[in-house]
């Protein structure tokens, strides 16, 4: 669950720039929130403000093609803190950063990593 400082530009940001699709909205003003869907999970922005999440708090999105992801995120102006790399334990990761600052990193899987492997033939 996410307490964004304005609750309006986060809504935008993760609906109408990342695509989130919201499940549900609920509230009126003063304490809006909507959940996202996120496939395994959901993702909840709420309009009571807290504290912003510290530096050591990251939301992992897995995408399947994240350089893909990265071109589509420049060309809606948002500022990339790290190109998609391939990190030494074999995933590719592009770092963004929402309107408060919270560290999104978009993973991809390649195939031959073991993360892909047919957990069947365990």
């Amino acid at each position: 669950m996410l307490h964004p400082r304005d609750f309006d530009r986060s809504l935008r940001f993760y609906r109408d720039v990342l695509g989130l699709h919201p499940m549900r909205e609920f509230g009126a003003a003063g304490s809006r929130g909507v959940v996202f869907f996120l496939g395994s999970g959901f993702l909840e922005i709420t309009e009571q403000e807290v504290n912003p999440p510290s530096s050591a708090t990251e939301l992992w999105l897995q995408v399947r093609d994240v350089r893909q992801v990265e071109q589509e995120l420049r060309a809606a102006g948002v500022r990339v803190v790290e190109s998609a790399t391939l990190k030494p334990w074999g995933l590719v990761e592009l770092r963004i950063a929402d309107p408060d600052g919270l560290a999104l990193i978009f993973v991809e899987v390649p195939a031959e990593h073991p993360l892909r492997r047919d957990h069947r033939s365990i």
